[in-house]
């Protein structure tokens, strides 16, 4: 066997090839979409924060969204896998040698180098790309929901901590009624108005409410360390937040609020699904189209020392695999698409429906709190706390009426938070956020007014 006809037949191929690959040559990444960025160089602030900080810190820097560069960047690379073309093959054969006689040696053999070419037909290579492009738009409003998501969790986070800040508040104002309180009684013990006893019951009332000053103080730290989670951080730096709490507007309808659930990406997201389901039903009818493959290449005879041109031409048959079950798996799954759809409405409508209740009925226990009930419970108190001085009731009847005034007002704390908690699952359920580009800096529906309290 000569080895420079080798030699020129292998440099043949190997032309052959390059050019194949040149014709070939695979599109260039796509770049990134931009409609997802995420952002780290966001600068925590260490003093007071307000809604639209927590929110921007989240957003930049929150560990639930830092995935989706990744994923985006994984779905870019599948789109550009999709479109690549089947590789050539290089075939190298010798025949004819081995034998007896004439043919125990090389002298008679027939070398063969040749390069085979698979070629995709009915639109393999098309229809790959549609399913991949159209898996990447869905990591898009994956990341449309998460984003919402973080929203709503930071939202009520910050919410948490305003109301761990006024129950805080409210049970310091109770430790410094106590004690006065307990000072005054010991006052009149002393001076033979009232029984020991008295005293007795009010330092159970002053230790009492040194315990739940300490426990709403314990509630706070973890409300901070609950918000800061939101954007990644371990210990907060911030102080203290700071923004409206107690006022409250009307809730819109529930017939008003479900219009906006078109605009939830949970549901908008699939309409997508259901076209990348069809477009893999497309794929896998075209994957029972059989491809077919051409060769070409150079044969060496060495007993005459000729050499010749080859040609290939190889097609399947397709007698029994015509991707029949793939086209009835891709049927279910498109199939299946449409009833999830039809799930998730139900499911949406139905969260719609509970926390648009929740805010209605929070907002109806505000008002009534606020307009009604704890008015009467400050006048109730004042009218006791003078009574007790001049000597009308004993210290039994004023600890009462304080206990049920302090109850009340964190009842009304208790009711702000719980609106507040339900207009964030509402908004993010009509996939409508906050806004947080308010022209005050504060955001909107969170005022500045406490609740009555106790003078």
């Amino acid at each position: 066997m000569h080895l420079s006809t080798l030699a020129v037949a292998v440099a043949t191929t190997l032309f052959a090839y390059s050019g194949c690959r040149a014709a070939q040559a695979p599109p260039a990444p796509p770049s990134p979409d931009g409609a997802i960025e995420y952002r780290v160089n966001v600068r925590e602030p260490n003093g007071v924060i307000i809604l639209r900080d927590a929110l921007a810190l989240a957003l930049a820097r929150s560990p639930a969204l830092s995935v989706f560069p990744y994923d985006l960047r994984a779905a870019d690379a599948r789109v550009l896998q999709a479109g690549l073309r089947p590789n050539p093959e290089l075939t190298l054969e010798i025949e004819e040698f081995g034998g007896r006689g004439e043919r125990s040696s090389f002298d008679a053999a027939e070398t063969t180098v040749q390069v085979n070419q698979p070629i995709e037909l009915g639109g393999k290579r098309s229809k790959r790309i549609r399913v991949a492009s159209l898996d990447k738009d869905l990591v898009q409003w994956d990341y449309r929901a998460a984003r919402l998501d973080v929203m709503r969790e930071t939202t009520r986070a910050f919410v948490a901590v305003l109301a761990a800040q006024e129950r805080l508040a409210l049970n310091e104002r109770l430790v410094e009624l106590s004690r006065r309180a307990h000072a005054a009684v010991a006052q009149r013990v002393k001076a033979g108005k009232d029984s020991p006893v008295e005293e007795l019951r009010a330092n159970v009332a002053l230790a009492a409410s040194r315990i739940e000053c300490q426990k709403a103080e314990k509630t706070l730290t973890a409300a901070r360390h609950m918000l800061a989670a939101t954007w990644g951080s371990h210990t907060p730096a911030f102080e203290k937040v700071a923004g409206t709490f107690y006022e409250v507007s009307k809730p819109t309808s529930l017939a008003e609020v479900t219009t906006g659930m078109s605009d939830n990406p949970d549901l908008a997201r699939w309409e997508t699904e259901e076209d990348k389901r069809r477009a893999a039903l497309h794929l896998e009818k075209v994957r029972g189209v059989p491809n077919i493959t051409v060769g070409g290449g150079l044969r060496r005879f060495e007993q005459t020392d000729d050499a010749a041109m080859v040609f290939g031409l190889a097609v399947p048959l397709p007698l029994f695999d015509r991707n029949q079950g793939g086209v009835l798996e891709a049927t279910a799954e498109l199939a299946k698409s449409r009833r999830q759809y039809e799930t998730a409405q139900v499911k949406t409508a139905a969260a719609i429906a509970e926390a648009a209740s929740t805010l209605a009925a929070a907002y109806d226990e505000i008002v009534l709190l606020r307009s009604d009930v704890l008015p009467q419970s400050q006048q109730a108190f004042e009218a006791a706390q003078q009574g007790y001085l001049q000597g009308k009731f004993d210290y039994l009847h004023l600890l009462d009426v304080q206990r049920t005034l302090f109850q009340t007002q964190a009842q009304y704390v208790d009711s702000v938070q719980a609106y507040h908690r339900a207009q964030a699952d509402v908004q993010r359920l009509t996939g409508r956020p906050l806004d947080i580009e308010s022209r005050d800096g504060h955001p909107s529906n969170l005022a500045q007014d406490p609740p009555s309290r106790v003078k």
